[in-house]
């Protein structure tokens, strides 16, 4: 894959404001028009922690610069391992509440399997590598997040021995 694929194919965005998923599919899909593959995936803020707690608030504290830069490489880095035409990225910073879309993320290309893998490659790197710094609010107080060990478990699917198995 070139580098021109990267520039023509790739979109990141950090986001202030609710992510408006519908909006985001159809930009997607006039970036890059004519593939039988359009594949979306929006993460939502949980109304409920990990440990079961009501959860009012989810806070993802960035640095403008170094943030973008990773959402940035992590789609390029999709857009170069798959067979696939555009990436699209975009993922909110500051505070959320429950039911907000977090992420989106959308691929297109010829054909489905790859844009399937695509998409699920970014997510792990996303919930991993992403430079955000988390917290959660709620009736319990405040607490910091970190990627689990499942998450890193995802992430470990793409090493070139396992190849997303």
């Amino acid at each position: 894959m070139t580098d021109e694929k990267c520039d023509k194919g790739v979109h990141a965005e950090l986001a202030n404001t609710v992510i408006d998923a519908a909006a985001r599919l159809d930009d997607l899909r006039l970036r890059a028009p004519g593939h039988g593959a359009v594949v979306s995936f929006q993460g939502t803020v949980r109304p409920v922690t990990k440990q079961g707690e009501p959860l009012e608030k989810l806070i993802l504290d960035h640095h403008p610069r170094m943030t973008l830069v990773s959402l940035q490489r992590i789609a390029e880095a999709g857009i170069r391992r798959f067979d696939v035409s555009a990436v699209s990225v975009v993922h909110r910073c500051g505070a959320m509440v429950p039911g907000e879309v977090i992420v989106f993320v959308g691929v297109t290309g010829d054909h489905r399997r790859e844009a399937f893998l695509a998409a699920d490659y970014l997510m792990d790197r996303l919930k991993t590598e992403a430079v955000f710094w988390k917290r959660e609010l709620g009736p319990f107080g405040e607490r910091w997040i970190e990627p689990t060990d499942r998450d890193r478990m995802d992430l470990e699917r793409w090493n070139e021995k396992n190849a997303g198995h």
